[in-house]
């Protein structure tokens, strides 16, 4: 343990220092989504006035205000970089000298992008969440917040996080056959951000679609933890959706295993 700790302490560091040097394009990213939240809800509001009810498909304004911003705090916990990380890396050449250190290069990236997922924690995620608790505190005039369902829903994200992980990871192994991930990078973040749930609820799917997505690995990134922390699920519902993700999470890390042994032997860098 004391080797693993050693070996992957100055990457957590250097993922914390990287996030402290930038720290105009960490604010422009948060500020960025606070007033993508403030637009959803805007426009939420409006299908919400037009409905002529106080709910739309089971959820009520104060739901889609929760559900808005807890999903961007879920995005910014479960956020990883590491398509583009290993990208760059294929372009510069600077991926031989990962390859080369005696590391395991999977762990490596992960070690990184944790030291700024503390700090996501800390200066982003934790204020966001003590906000919304205000909201709904001045909203029913009592404490909503289900202490089980906050543990369940910090192990969710993990396991979010840990899907997320390697699913960008599998992503990133790509660039060893196309040496440019930026066009597709763009489709696929679209792509995730809509089958994930984390755009519409996946509550309002059609029923088949919505039963479809709920299986993938997609609505395991965001639309579960979301969920589980407002309430929407019952214990039987919470641990069979905890299940679903620790099964994606297996499974995905298998395929990146899988990947990453014919990836490599097609490493072309163009720098270096």
């Amino acid at each position: 343990m004391n080797k693993i700790r050693r070996q992957y302490l100055p990457f957590m560091r250097a993922g914390v220092q990287t996030m402290i040097t930038y720290r105009m394009n960490f604010l422009g990213f948060v500020v960025g989504g606070l007033i993508y939240c403030f637009v959803m809800y805007y426009l939420w509001k409006a299908v919400f006035l037009s409905s002529g009810g106080e709910t739309f498909m089971g959820f009520s304004m104060t739901d889609m205000v929760v559900f808005l911003f807890l999903s961007n705090v879920t995005g910014e916990l479960t956020f990883s970089s590491v398509s583009n990380d290993i990208g760059e890396e294929i372009k510069d050449g600077s991926i031989a000298m990962r390859l080369i250190k005696p590391v395991n290069t999977d762990l490596s990236y992960l070690a990184a992008e944790l030291g700024g997922a503390f700090l996501r924690l800390v200066i982003l995620a934790l204020p966001m969440m003590v906000g919304l608790e205000i909201y709904r505190y001045c909203v029913f005039g009592t404490v909503i917040l289900n202490p089980l369902h906050l543990l369940f829903y910090l192990l969710s994200v993990i396991l979010a996080y840990l899907i997320s992980f390697r699913v960008n990871l599998c992503f990133g192994f790509v660039a060893f056959y196309v040496k440019n991930l930026w066009g597709i990078g763009i489709l696929k973040n679209s792509i995730i951000n809509f089958l994930s749930g984390s755009l519409i609820p996946l509550a309002f799917m059609p029923g088949w679609l919505r039963t479809t997505l709920e299986y993938m690995p997609f609505a395991s990134m965001s639309y579960t933890p979301v969920m589980i922390y407002m309430g929407k699920y019952d214990m039987n519902e919470i641990l069979f959706r905890l299940a679903i993700q620790a099964v994606w999470a297996v499974l995905i890390y298998g395929l990146s295993k899988l990947i990453w042994v014919g990836a490599v032997k097609k490493l072309c860098v163009q720098g270096g």
